[in-house]
């Protein structure tokens, strides 16, 4: 959790810094709140773990790569393009909204 807060400061910060041409390449919006999904859901499960902080701090990269990998986007570009989303307010509300709806929805599902 604290390594996306501070990627998510981060890429702000650079926002602010950078033009206000929309580069080419970014990653949807479908797909960033799908791998937004799967990024929270997997800090839950390595924050749930038995495990020391230091071994969790190793494991989460891992298991980021991973979904990366899954959604079939490089790090990279998914850094590149919540960096220039960050600048917009509103769709960064849009696409966390979508995220929680469909986490809470997971989580009705799971109760029944």
């Amino acid at each position: 959790m604290k390594y996306i807060l501070i990627v998510l400061i981060a890429a702000w910060i650079c926002a602010g810094c950078s033009s206000d041409s929309k580069p080419e390449g970014l990653v949807s919006e479908e797909k960033m709140v799908e791998i937004l999904i799967d990024i929270h859901l997997t800090e839950g499960f390595v924050q749930a773990l038995p495990i020391p902080y230091d071994s969790s701090k190793k494991l989460y990269p891992i298991l980021e790569q991973q979904i990366f990998e899954k959604h079939d986007v490089p790090d990279s570009v998914y850094i590149k393009s919540l960096q220039y989303h960050l600048k917009d307010a509103k769709f960064m509300e849009r696409i966390y909204e979508r995220a929680i709806d469909s986490l809470s929805l997971m989580e009705k599902r799971a109760d029944l």
